[in-house]
């Protein structure tokens, strides 16, 4: 049994297995195998704390969801201590997916790049990064100079100690990089998520469940700025449903389908492509919203 438990361990570290189907002791030690016991002068104080989807609204109130929303698995919290300075907390959650790992990075974009994993952020005293299938949360209860300095120490050994990279969502290939906006661009599943980064709608028109995948990329065209969205779904009969509910729902006045110009004088254009919506929100003008559109129709094909 021991010899199968390091055997399991090996896989996991270089990728070839996730943490589901494991026990709970089994996934509380390789979690806690990514954290070092001391970094800087700080060091682990009490005792690591796990959480799954049903238990972390007991850790975390009203942001829980948002790790549901990504199919996370398993939360390890660890909390560190050094005299005279403020704790750090560092959050390792396992998704089930490297996808997943981007989608919940993608979710709050704003700092400066870290250069740790295989993106981050730091702002604040909070340094976030993703690798493979593991988001890592790491924060200082005071940002000073020493804090700092040891939440960029401790990123870098937490990914370090994490051997594979992941893969991001292939669907954000689909958004054309020119006039794309710098950290704009979100990976999600539903539409509670959707309108946290634009709003559409209370009611779900899109059809989105955790069975579709977005992404949502926000462009400048001189001072102006579009969003545009595209979404795919498991079955072409699925897409054209959606399409045809949001274009329903969405712009019901349309003189064209797909197409219709909104109160704000701006422009918003849709197509369904294969088992693939794209919709182009608050463009400037025709023109730019049917080249958009375009753009990502012939990535596609």
């Amino acid at each position: 049994m021991k010899r199968i438990s390091w055997i399991l361990i090996l896989l996991f570290l270089i990728g070839g297995i996730s943490l589901t189907g494991m026990d709970t002791k089994e996934k509380r030690r390789i979690l806690e195998e990514l954290l070092p016991h001391e970094v800087h002068g700080w060091e682990a104080k009490g005792k690591d704390e796990l959480y799954n989807p049903q238990t972390i609204f007991n850790y975390i109130d009203g942001a829980g969801e948002v790790y549901r929303s990504y199919s996370f698995t398993f939360l390890l919290a660890r909390r560190y201590s050094k005299e005279n300075q403020p704790d750090i907390v560092a959050d390792v959650f396992e998704m089930s997916s490297s996808r997943d790992a981007y989608g919940v990075f993608t979710h709050d974009l704003e700092g400066e790049d870290a250069g740790v994993g295989r993106g981050s952020t730091y702002k604040g005293g909070l340094l976030s990064f993703w690798k493979d299938r593991f988001f890592v949360s790491l924060y200082a209860e005071e940002e000073t100079e020493e804090t700092k300095k040891a939440l960029f120490l401790l990123g870098e050994k937490v990914a370090s100690s994490i051997q594979s990279e992941g893969e991001m969502p292939d669907i954000v290939a689909l958004l054309p990089q020119e006039d794309l906006v710098e950290k704009s661009v979100h990976y999600f599943h539903n539409h509670l998520i959707l309108n946290y980064h634009f709003y559409v709608s209370d009611e779900n028109i899109l059809l989105l469940d955790q069975e579709t995948e977005a992404a949502l990329g926000t462009y400048r065209e001189k001072n102006e700025k579009s969003h545009l969205l595209v979404v795919r779904y498991p079955e072409e009969a699925m897409a054209s449903q959606a399409f045809k509910s949001f274009t329903g729902a969405y712009m019901p006045d349309a003189k064209e389908v797909g197409l219709v110009q909104t109160e704000d004088m701006k422009w918003t254009a849709a197509e369904v492509k294969r088992n693939f919506v794209i919709i182009v929100f608050n463009a400037p003008s025709v023109p730019f919203a049917r080249d958009i559109v375009e753009k990502v129709v012939n990535i596609i094909e």
